[in-house]
């Protein structure tokens, strides 16, 4: 009987080909464009700025060692890895930024030095520094090459007293990153990866509960589903199984496109170099999971589907109609965004195993340990049995209400 319940609700589903794209063709969709193409975008972005030859105004005179250095481009293996920039005269370089005729523009109120130890002065340089296109291109070309000028001239001055390079850094850092080789091709953005994979089992689910409850209830059948010879229990077990496994349909194409967004970008890597690689490496796109964090990230999407289809279930009930269901169940979304939203800051947290008790913010946690490599099976398990019990006792919620006919008949 939960069966028959389940499938004549999954029915209902199936007949929506709108809800069916927005269960199987979202996540295939865009958890690829964010974990792939997000990285690749901004990779493409920073790597072109570098490449390119951007325009720089100049009010003043600027040292001929400086100025050559400024337009010349820096090539690796034949081919350019930066740009220089094209000096032109400008009279007001604030103005000519804002105008955009020029990317920034550089003026020198005193003469600079040509030679270490002799005076400082200020070089202003112009620039919309809030544009990461200002950061990337103009505005960082021209803070590298004055930082080089500047290394140049001391340089010079060491070797005329006898000294060598090594007299400025007695000292050298090299760092190493510790952190374990997926954590390391996690980058960035793997804070996100939670933050789908819940928002998509949300929104799958969200249909067939809706409809199987509110729904219902707007079109007059549920009435009679209740008057058949079915026990109230079977008939919450069926609207719970049918909600879970669309909730789980998104949930596994969600973890499909992770497994194929880290395959694209592996082989979209290979050969590839310079800074635009970098920055798509360490923004998160050469995410790939293993074998065991697959079936683990599988083991906490299912319950977390359970749990979410519970509430879905309990909450559409309660509801008069569909359009009032969508109304309470909106408030949902800020209940997965709010600790999606600390979990980029999960590196200064201190998280001590309760954490993992905690429903679906456990599951949460736990998703973004596998991503990075770092996950303990216990936690995982705890995270699983957390959600399983949350919504073992939001389902008692479900059939309580179902069994009482204000809450039926409510309308």
């Amino acid at each position: 009987m939960v069966w028959r319940i389940a499938a004549r609700d999954l029915l209902s589903t199936l007949r929506d080909r709108r809800t069916l794209a927005a269960t199987i063709l979202m996540p295939l969709i865009l958890i690829p464009a964010l974990a792939l193409g997000l990285p690749l975008l901004l990779g493409n972005f920073i790597g072109g700025q570098q490449q390119q030859r951007q325009t720089v105004g100049v009010v003043g005179t600027l040292p001929l060692q400086l100025r050559a250095a400024l337009e010349r481009d820096e090539t690796a293996d034949g081919k350019i890895v930066r740009a220089g920039v094209t000096l032109i005269p400008v009279t007001d370089p604030r103005q000519a930024v804002q105008s955009g005729d020029v990317d920034a523009a550089i003026q020198a109120p005193a003469p600079l030095p040509t030679r270490a130890g002799e005076k400082t002065a200020a070089m202003e340089v112009y620039a919309k520094l809030s544009s990461l296109r200002a950061q990337a291109g103009a505005y960082g070309k021209v803070q590298d090459v004055v930082d080089s000028y500047n290394r140049t001239l001391t340089l010079d001055r060491l070797k005329g007293l006898g000294l060598g390079a090594d007299t400025l850094t007695p000292v050298t850092v090299k760092p190493i990153d510790a952190s374990p080789p997926q954590e390391q091709r996690s980058g960035q953005l793997a804070f996100l990866i939670p933050f789908l994979m819940l928002q998509f089992i949300l929104s799958g689910g969200m249909a067939t509960a809706i409809d199987a409850t509110a729904g219902e209830k707007e079109r007059g059948t549920l009435e009679s589903l209740l008057v058949s010879p079915v026990r109230r229990a079977e008939v919450v077990t069926g609207k719970l199984l049918a909600t879970t496994i669309t909730a789980l349909l998104s949930a596994c194409f969600s973890v499909l496109g992770f497994i194929v967004s880290g395959l694209v970008a592996t082989l979209f890597l290979v050969g590839r170099s310079g800074l635009g690689a970098d920055v798509t490496a360490s923004m998160g796109g050469q995410l790939t999971l293993t074998p065991g964090g697959t079936l683990g990230m599988l083991g906490l999407a299912a319950s977390a589907a359970l749990i979410i289809s519970a509430i879905l279930i309990a909450i559409g009930i309660y509801a008069r109609s569909f359009k009032e269901a969508q109304t309470y169940i909106a408030p949902l979304t800020f209940v997965i965004v709010l600790p999606a939203v600390m979990l980029q800051f999960a590196d200064f947290l201190t998280l001590n195993t309760a954490v993992y008790a905690v429903p679906l913010f456990g599951a949460m946690v736990s998703i973004l340990n596998i991503v990075k490599g770092a996950a303990e099976p216990l936690q995982i398990l705890l995270a699983i049995l957390a959600n399983v019990i949350g919504a073992s006792l939001v389902s008692l919620l479900a059939l309580r209400s179902f069994g009482r006919e204000e809450v039926i008949f409510r309308n």
